[in-house]
């Protein structure tokens, strides 16, 4: 006897949770090889303030928690799995782009960190003296502010 009704028992998925979630973690690792390798003696100006710098960073955003990468790598992966888990259940449109940018930006940050020996994230992209960043670090930041959005405009973020 199920006590659970089966359409409660299905996986939902949002497709284009996934599908956003792996273009940007494609592009990420993509950028991050190029930076490695084409930024590795010297850095390029592009324009103004905006500088392309090669840099390291052992901890979290904006260079917290350096001193432990292991603790930082293992807190990193927590947080992915719980944003994956939820963001998987998106509804559809602009929660689901919100989702897939926050999780593929996680993703790419999580799989870079733990590709390297010591564990830690490639940073490329200066602007002026605020933090270097990276693709995936951009698009955590994109994806956060379009939940915002969606939810200071009375959107439901999740499907029931």
């Amino acid at each position: 006897m199920c006590l659970v009704p089966s359409q409660r028992l299905a996986l939902r998925v949002n497709s284009t949770v996934v599908v956003v979630a792996l273009i940007v973690t494609a592009l990420d690792a993509v950028t991050k090889a190029w930076a490695r390798h084409a930024l590795a003696a010297h850095s390029v100006h592009v324009a103004g303030g905006v500088w392309l710098r090669l840099q390291y960073n052992s901890g979290v955003s904006f260079s917290l928690n350096q001193s432990g990468p292991m603790v930082t790598t293992v807190l990193t992966v927590l947080i992915a799995i719980v944003v994956v888990v939820v963001g998987l259940r998106a509804r559809s449109g602009v929660p689901a782009a919100g989702f897939g940018l926050l999780i593929g930006g996680g993703l790419a940050n999580v799989v870079d960190r733990l590709a390297a020996n010591p564990h830690r994230v490639t940073d490329f992209v200066a602007l002026g003296n605020f933090p270097l960043f990276n693709l995936a670090d951009a698009s955590i930041t994109a994806g956060f502010v379009v939940l915002l959005v969606a939810v200071l405009r009375g959107e439901r973020l999740l499907e029931r």
